[in-house]
């Protein structure tokens, strides 16, 4: 079907292509029938807020297309980017397993699709599906370390420098190629890209020209081509 921002939209989840790859989508066919019957399948412009932080969790978000922003916030305003969640992510689970407050502010980088499933009917379908909870139980576990990681990366690193070598090497994991190169779209801002790794948008145009001096990586348009991910390594383990 086609929708507003040339979007093609997947209404069917027992029929969609992609769904062999991701947390609710490679189901048993009658779960993923259930899931069908329970979603509400909406598209969101950019900058649509999904959920806020603090707001009560009334049911998770399977992102189809299109990229979410997760970020908190501080009281003195300070904004932490935790993740840029893409397709096939499941947003708020956390929150609506635990029946706490959404932890953090989903919105929408790009135009794209989500699915809606509200809590009450999420937990009915873990219930009747115990396969599918055994996932969601994997998830939350692979959340929890994701975390870990962050916090890690926030507190321990050294420097500036080693946060930012660490969040190429993040970036560039899924296209790395046998040269040690690889090539990825920059979607975000320089006052994003700080707001990630927990700096000022000044230092981070800061390292943007010095590791482009360094020949380290280079930009072409909107393609970031990092030239060498073992410099990179090499940079977070000194």
């Amino acid at each position: 079907m086609r929708a507003p921002y040339g979007l093609n939209i997947l209404d069917n989840c027992v029929s969609c292509p992609v769904r062999g790859e991701h947390l609710f989508c490679n189901l048993s066919l009658q779960a993923a029938q259930r899931l069908n019957d329970v979603k509400s399948t909406a598209v969101y412009p950019k900058g649509a807020m999904l959920f806020i932080e603090g707001q009560q969790a009334r049911g998770v978000f399977v992102l189809c297309t299109g990229k979410v922003k997760l970020s908190t916030s501080s009281r003195e305003g300070k904004t932490i980017i935790t993740k840029i969640s893409d397709s096939g992510d499941v947003l708020g689970l956390n929150a609506v397993v635990s029946n706490r407050p959404y932890e953090v502010t989903a919105e929408m980088m790009e135009p794209g699709q989500a699915n809606f499933i509200p809590r009450d009917s999420l937990l009915h379908f873990l219930r009747d599906f115990p396969e599918v909870a055994v996932r969601v139980a994997q998830q939350l576990s692979r959340n929890y370390y994701v975390a870990y990681e962050e916090i890690r990366t926030l507190g321990l690193a050294a420097s500036p420098s080693e946060k930012f070598a660490k969040l190429l090497l993040s970036w560039s994991t899924k296209s790395a190629q046998d040269d040690g190169s690889a090539q990825v779209k920059l979607t975000l801002t320089h006052e994003e890209v700080a707001e990630i790794i927990g700096t000022t948008r000044e230092t981070v145009s800061r390292l943007f020209s010095e590791f482009k001096r360094k020949q380290l990586m280079t930009l072409k348009g909107a393609t970031l081509v990092i030239r060498s991910r073992m410099a990179l390594e090499k940079i977070v383990q000194s």
